[in-house]
């Protein structure tokens, strides 16, 4: 008999998640509150401009291909690599290009910060032990399963765990290794990958660097959205159904702590295997009875969030690419504002992406979309109350280090703040990455990919184990199908 799974969203963790239980002769239905699939990884059109609204940076695309190959699809997944990843401003005019070349960005950091070229080089190998040392530890496997632990992968993690960087910041670290402080600032800033603070978060966190500078930084060829429109043809092909504009109202979990259905816009659907693809917080306090909530988890410190413009500009910027930092002049206070005080500096780190640089459908001839991202605190309260604030610092940073005029360029906006986050996509807060990392045990720390409770319950997405972002997701939903398939085959 066939076993039925329901899926609660159609972001790419529920969709990844669904190909592979497809793949493995599951039926599988997912439920989407909204109109459209992908959650965070979604699209914006305006006025002849295309914005990806979420997540911007694309690495590891073999996770892509990997599914891709298991549906055994014709539909190709087409993606290019940078040759220059990100391009770095600095208030005091310095500027710098992060090669894809690791040799070439050293030498780009040598000549502009005067930083040792082989401390960047040995910097970035260390990076990649970090990495390779816990990604089969940490990323492809449970860490909620006892047998997980036998084995010499995993006592070589184990082993290894006192050069992990687990008992230093991220910021010490880097900060004892470079002379420069803003080589300290390019480096700790990858801590905002995950939504943490560089100067809590263990040193660890380097690895994420990694990533970029050994595996590489790749754009699809029609923008981020494309993974997720990838996804959902994958699951069409493997007679996935997606339940559009429904949203699940509770689960019904009965005496002997299974979940026999789901509701949903009123209507009871059974099924044996239930999955959340849904943030941890809006699963327990809207879908479960209060007897199942991990207390613990869900009191944890959570990431940080982002206010997004979306801006159209009759103008086009040479000195900008597709990914573009422009730092702010204090970064300790940027981020003890960001978790200690709740409120973005007036100062801000800002982030523009433009994908029209590589996709010129995206926005009009001789024009640009662009994607401005600040990050700013989870949201505690029913509104917003620095809109206008962080638009105006925004805008006159941006004006002081491209030096332009750029509200006469902007022919089209729209933003995303906090709230729209969390109404869009049930992260608390926007939250963007459920807890973060400002925590040494962090790893630890994020909720199984299965419940203890709830025996027939399975868990993916940003706000459990592994983690936030692209990769971690598509991990997540590797790691519970192989349980899922694991327990109905005993």
């Amino acid at each position: 008999m066939t076993k039925s799974v329901g899926v609660i969203g159609a972001g790419i963790g529920g969709l990844a998640l669904s190909i592979r239980l497809a793949n493995q002769g599951f039926k599988v239905t997912i439920f989407e509150k909204n109109s459209y699939p992908g959650g965070k990884l979604s699209e914006l059109n305006m006025n002849g401009f295309r914005f990806d609204k979420g997540p911007s940076l694309f690495t590891m695309p073999e996770l892509i291909d990997e599914l891709t190959n298991l549906q055994g699809s014709s539909h190709k997944f087409e993606y290019q690599k940078l040759k220059v990843i990100t391009n770095y401003f600095y208030s005091d005019g310095t500027q710098l290009k992060a090669s894809a070349n690791v040799e070439e960005f050293a030498s780009e950091i040598h000549l502009k910060l005067n930083e040792n070229k082989e401390t960047v080089l040995k910097h970035i190998k260390r990076n990649a032990f970090y990495f390779k040392t816990t990604e089969d530890l940490f990323l492809k496997q449970s860490l909620h399963q006892l047998k997980n632990f036998i084995n010499l992968k995993t006592v070589k993690g184990i082993l290894f765990a006192p050069f992990l960087g687990l008992f230093s910041t991220m910021h010490k670290k880097n900060e004892k290794t470079f002379s420069n402080p803003k080589t300290v600032q390019l480096f700790n800033r990858f801590a905002t990958y995950n939504g943490s603070n560089p100067y809590q978060a263990p040193a660890l966190i380097n690895m994420i660097s990694h990533l970029e500078f050994n595996l590489g930084a790749y754009l699809p060829k029609k923008g981020m959205h494309q993974i997720t429109t990838h996804l959902v043809k994958l699951a069409e092909e493997a007679n996935v159904e997606i339940k559009y504009n429904t949203t699940v109202e509770t689960l019904n979990v009965e005496s002997n702590n299974r979940i026999a259905s789901i509701k949903g816009n009123g209507v009871s659907y059974p099924f044996d295997i239930v999955a959340s693809d849904i943030d941890i917080h809006a699963l327990y306090k809207y879908l479960l009875p209060n007897s199942f909530t991990p207390k613990k988890l869900i009191k944890q410190e959570k990431s940080s969030s982002a206010y997004v413009f979306y801006w159209g500009i009759n103008k086009e910027f040479a000195s900008l690419g597709l990914h573009n930092i422009l730092f702010s002049d204090d970064y300790k206070k940027e981020f003890d504002y960001l978790f200690s005080k709740q409120y973005p500096t007036e100062d801000p780190t800002i982030y523009i992406n433009i994908t029209s640089k590589y996709c010129k459908d995206d926005a009009p001839e001789g024009c640009e979309n662009w994607f401005v991202m600040v990050n700013v605190p989870h949201n505690k309260s029913e509104s917003i109350n620095y809109a206008e604030a962080i638009r105006k610092n925004v805008v006159d940073k941006i004006n002081m280090m491209l030096k332009t005029d750029i509200e006469k360029y902007i022919i089209s906006e729209s933003t995303l703040n906090p709230i729209d986050i969390e109404n869009q996509t049930s992260s608390l807060g926007g939250s963007l990455y459920g807890n973060s990392s400002n925590n040494k045990f962090a790893a630890f720390l994020r909720h199984a990919n299965f419940s203890s409770s709830i025996k027939n319950l399975f868990l993916v997405g940003g706000s459990v184990h592994p983690g936030g972002g692209i990769p971690l997701c598509l991990f997540s939903a590797k790691i519970a199908s192989q349980i899922i398939v694991e327990q109905e085959m005993k």
